[in-house]
């Protein structure tokens, strides 16, 4: 019998274990595609975005890596603002059932 039957699955990753990991990747791959549409919109290249934000083209390639999911807050702003962009973070009560 499938223990997992009629659960979503959220549920199905946090009883796995692996619900924050694959919620960061998913996370990382949005942030990576917004931030390439918003060059693409405001016409950016690489090199001009990195200039932009401070930092090296290799860091800007991280950034821009789907599967490179570290990505420290201060790079996220200055990525943001770089096209046009902010960035909000919200916490929401999760439920605890044990």
């Amino acid at each position: 019998m499938n223990k997992h039957r009629g659960s979503d699955f959220d549920q199905f990753l946090k009883e796995e274990g692996t619900y924050e990991e694959v919620h960061a990747a998913a996370l990382k791959q949005v942030v990576s595609r917004l931030l390439q549409e918003g060059m693409a919109r405001e016409g950016i290249t690489k090199p001009e975005m990195a200039r932009r934000m401070g930092t090296s083209r290799s860091q800007l390639d991280r950034v821009l890596d789907p599967a490179n999911v570290t990505i420290q807050l201060d790079t996220l702003f200055k990525a943001a603002r770089a096209v046009g962009r902010s960035v909000r973070v919200s916490f929401e009560a999760v439920s605890r059932k044990r």
